[in-house]
């Protein structure tokens, strides 16, 4: 792991010498390439990139069979062939959003924001306005980091929490150009609290309510056809954090070289709601929102890892697809 200069209210990313080393030869010379291809137009560089996603999506062999496990119980009615049609569209997006934070990187603020559509941001004035904090509650999409870093370009405090890249200088790149135009970044193994301390403080907080984490204190709630286990948190943060829950997705339009942030109106019907009722709610906001575009969601997670007493992880079931493909 990589050490970092922490204090109780934001992680900080440092460069380290060792980055120079050979091993991570590899790194830059994939990152410059990138850098160049952030100038080339999107209409050159879309259609090479799909291209290069479709053929290296052939030789992520777990990857993809995590993905199509997930889509198989997802997306029951769905054909394998249209499954397997939105795993491809799916690598593709995980492209072209890794060329979008290379671009966040580099080009200018004037020029990104005229690559992003708002869609229901006029409601948080209404909340702003309210006095209250506002916390976004967003699925795993490909784009997720680009809509926060937009909202602190255009001047408003961004807090979140995040998991550190196994790669130390990947880490130091991906984070380094998260808090380019400001927010605070905190490190999930330094807990929750001072995620809400920077709620509090006025950051607007950047919440992705899918991951798995565990039975205990999870609800097992319906997941599209599924269901999963699913962590009632942000009942608790909207509380404590005197806090709105928006849900919030990003969709890349590869076509236009544009990105849509989609901003649902807030949850408010779950302030007095149970821990059972909440995750419910959590999850069919995710759905809502993933459905119309299902291969802008990060569907190679292992957000169904955790089952019922009784029931098989999907992804140790031998009678699915073999581990090999």
């Amino acid at each position: 792991m990589q050490k970092q200069q922490r204090s109780n209210i934001e992680f900080i990313p440092l460069f380290k010498k060792s980055f120079f080393l050979p091993k991570y030869w590899g790194v830059w010379l994939g990152v410059g390439v990138m850098l160049l291809l952030a100038y080339v137009p999107v209409k050159i560089r879309n259609p090479m990139l799909a291209s290069l996603a479709k053929l290296a999506g052939r030789f992520v062999g777990s990857a993809r069979r995590r993905a199509r496990i997930n889509l198989y119980y997802c997306f029951p009615e769905l054909s394998e062939q249209q499954r397997e049609a939105i795993i491809e569209q799916m690598f593709v997006t995980a492209v072209h959003s890794t060329m979008l934070m290379v671009e966040q990187s580099v080009r200018s603020p004037e020029y990104l924001m005229k690559r992003v559509r708002w869609h229901g941001d006029e409601q948080l004035d209404a909340i702003r306005a309210s006095g209250r904090n506002v916390i976004f509650m967003v699925p795993h999409g490909w784009s997720v980091d680009i809509p926060a870093m937009m909202m602190a370009a255009r001047g408003q405090p961004m807090a979140a929490m995040f998991h550190n890249q196994k790669n130390e200088l990947v880490d130091w790149m991906w984070n380094t150009v998260r808090r380019r135009f400001g927010g605070r970044m905190h490190a999930r193994q330094d807990g929750i609290k001072p995620f809400i301390s920077s709620v509090r403080q006025g950051y607007w907080g950047y919440y992705l309510p899918d991951q798995d984490h565990g039975a205990e204190h999870s609800e097992f709630v319906d997941f599209f056809a599924t269901y999963k286990a699913t962590l009632p948190a942000v009942g608790r943060l909207m509380k404590v954090c005197h806090a709105a829950i928006v849900p919030l997705f990003p969709v890349y339009r590869s076509d236009e070289g544009i990105l849509d942030i989609y901003i649902n109106p807030e949850m408010s019907d779950i302030a007095d709601a149970d821990q059972h009722t909440i995750a419910r709610r959590m999850n069919e906001e995710v759905e809502k929102l993933v459905r119309p575009n299902p291969e802008q969601y990060v569907w190679v997670l292992k957000f169904l890892k955790t089952r019922k007493e009784g029931d098989t992880e999907p992804y140790k079931r031998n009678d699915l697809w073999p581990k090999d493909k």
